[in-house]
């Protein structure tokens, strides 16, 4: 008989264990939610592909992608990459405030470029997600003065 109730009262613990369980993992989504409401959010005025048009060969052109920080803490960009050397980006090394405007200036060099140009800018923030890309293109028109080639 002990043994029976040794062992209800084991099956009993091991319930309530199993139910707080349960319930801190219920409130460990729940608190992530809530934080992942409040982290920095990199906000771009403009959608899509960043469309620079027809360059020649050689020139040197630059768009600024202005952003606003919606979410509720500061902003931080870690670092930004660019797809290739030929492209440049300059951006705040200030942390962006809660509700605060700003921008990432990119430069792109068409020099020894031909062509359709599909270009990425990757972002590395203290957001969620972490890295957010800019995207651009342009088409490059060799020189006038260049050899054409077949």
């Amino acid at each position: 008989m002990r043994f029976r109730n040794w062992l209800l009262v084991v099956a009993a613990t091991a319930m309530s264990f199993a139910q707080i369980s349960c319930d801190n993992r219920q409130q460990g989504e729940a608190s992530k939610e809530v934080a992942s409401e409040k982290m920095p959010k990199i906000t771009f005025s403009e959608k899509g592909i960043y469309d620079f048009g027809t360059l020649t060969e050689g020139d040197t052109v630059e768009h600024v992608f202005e952003f606003t920080n919606t979410g509720q803490f500061p902003l931080i960009i870690n670092n930004i990459t660019a797809s290739c050397g030929c492209t440049t980006p300059e951006w705040p090394r200030e942390p962006v405030a809660p509700g605060a405007k700003s921008s990432v200036r990119v430069r792109f060099n068409s020099r020894g470029k031909s062509g359709e140009q599909n270009k990425t800018i990757t972002i590395f923030a203290n957001t969620d997600p972490a890295m957010t890309d800019l995207q651009f293109k342009a088409l490059v028109q060799p020189k006038a003065d260049s050899p054409k080639t077949s």
